[in-house]
């Protein structure tokens, strides 16, 4: 039988990111914004859910 193993890795560097991890989970304020696998993500696609959460919260402060 195959087990599969977690491990948690927070990092701003991209490119590390990307090799290390067959899933990225993008975070902001301890929610959860997004869930990209990995397959063929890019960095631009990280930084745009990223950057989308920002402005979705900017939005919203009074």
């Amino acid at each position: 039988m195959q087990q599969g193993i977690a491990v948690i890795v927070i990092s701003s560097e991209l490119p590390e990111v990307l090799g290390l991890s067959d899933r990225v989970l993008v975070m902001h304020e301890g929610r959860l914004k997004a869930n990209l696998v990995n397959q063929h993500l890019t960095q631009e696609q990280v930084m745009e859910a990223a950057l989308r959460s920002e402005r979705h919260v900017e939005e919203h402060v009074v």
